[in-house]
């Protein structure tokens, strides 16, 4: 099963596929989509759609994860994270594909074994579980971690016997 995860940000969106069978995951591509924060605010946005789009077709994931937003001390840039993530939620969405949600906290105890591990432990152990792989930087890290966490979440799904939904 091929899989995409998404890291949401309105400067910078992270994105890795994987693809996995069973406990066995390989890397296939990651990146990050990056915006201008001189252009205006809906420019932004319709740029990472038409560059989410253009991954998703080049890839053809049948399933999608996407990290939760959480609250900066900042409103202003809690609302803007909040906009680029219902981009990111949408395009995936579009494709027709269920599309998981996954808090930081969970992902990084699903990749490293401790909730409050930061970002470099997150990096090492995604080149740790995909050998081989050149990340693109630290939100494709991110985005490779997410998707690592659901395709763990839906083998769990499969060994219990629930859909994978």
């Amino acid at each position: 099963m091929i899989l995409i995860g998404l890291d949401p940000g309105l400067g910078c969106t992270g994105w890795g596929v994987i693809a996995a069978d069973g406990n066995r995951l390989r890397h296939i591509a990651n990146g990050q989509i990056k915006t201008d924060a001189r252009m205006p605010l809906a420019g932004r946005l319709v740029l990472l759609d038409a560059a989410l789009a253009s991954v998703l077709a080049e890839h053809g994931p049948q399933g999608a994860a996407v990290e939760e937003v959480f609250v900066n001390e900042n409103p202003q840039s809690t609302l803007k994270l909040g906009q680029a993530r219902g981009v990111v939620l949408l395009a995936a969405a579009k494709t027709g594909m269920q599309v998981g949600e996954y808090a930081a906290r969970l992902v990084k105890k699903a990749v490293v074994g401790s909730g409050g591990a930061d970002k470099v432990q997150v990096h090492a152990m995604v080149q740790r579980l995909l050998p081989g792989v050149r990340i693109s930087g630290a939100d494709a890290a991110d985005a490779l971690a997410v998707a690592i966490t659901h395709a763990h979440h839906l083998a769990s799904r499969r060994a219990y016997g629930l859909d994978a939904a």
